[in-house]
């Protein structure tokens, strides 16, 4: 195992400025897969259990979402959700049971509901309710992505070490190049972002800025 005394952040910045770095990079149709932007993890104003990375974070989100849908792109936003008694959390909802913890964030709460910030268009958005880290785990995003013959997925949202990391490596699982753009995902410290970052970086997605997202929409042309 190498050792190093550098910072996580520094530890990325090094990775990503290899020219050696090869892509997977976008393929011929996108969609973008925004993972639980939901008041819970982006509102510490409301919530402890919510982190800001990027103070812009919901801005990029919305424009590349609002570019995405104007081109006819499908758009998928997930949020987290339990029953009153979080008898559908599983063993992920035992760890603790403070009025904090992921089982109490329960359906029709304010902590569910999307950040103000965003527009979601229910009309054509689809919006999925999940209950474990990766948007793909039983929830019909797979075969969505498969019906509108998508092949590469944009994943924004929080946290980058947890729903986001497991959603990206699902997407590549299942054959979709993947695509993190940096100013859209956020999480608690910056030790586990830029860790988990380079570590996508390196085996399951591209980490771009959020520029290469909307020129790759703006190059689209159904």
């Amino acid at each position: 195992m190498v050792t190093s005394d550098k910072t996580a952040r520094q530890i990325f910045e090094e990775v990503r400025a290899n020219p050696a770095r090869a892509r997977f990079g976008f393929g011929e149709k996108l969609a973008i897969v925004n993972v639980d932007p939901q008041k819970s993890y982006t509102r510490p104003d409301l919530y402890k259990t919510a982190y800001i990375t990027d103070p812009r974070q919901m801005e990029h989100i919305d424009a590349i979402s609002s570019a995405a849908r104007a081109k006819g792109l499908p758009v998928i936003w997930t949020h987290v959700a339990y029953m009153d008694n979080a008898a559908d959390a599983g063993v992920w909802g035992t760890r603790t049971d403070t009025p904090d913890s992921l089982q109490n964030i329960k359906y029709g709460s304010e902590r569910t509901e999307f950040d103000d910030r965003l527009t979601i268009d229910p009309a054509v958005d689809a919006v999925y309710t999940k209950r474990m880290p990766s948007a793909f785990f039983e929830t019909p995003l797979n075969s969505f992505l498969t019906w509108h013959k998508v092949d590469t997925v944009v994943v924004t949202g929080g946290s980058t070490s947890g729903c986001v990391r497991a959603t990206a490596v699902d997407s590549l699982s299942y054959g979709y190049r993947t695509i993190v753009p940096e100013e859209c995902v956020a999480d608690k410290h910056e030790s586990y972002h830029f860790a988990n970052l380079t570590d996508l970086l390196i085996k399951y997605a591209d980490v771009v800025p959020v520029s290469e997202v909307h020129d790759a929409i703006a190059r689209y042309q159904g």
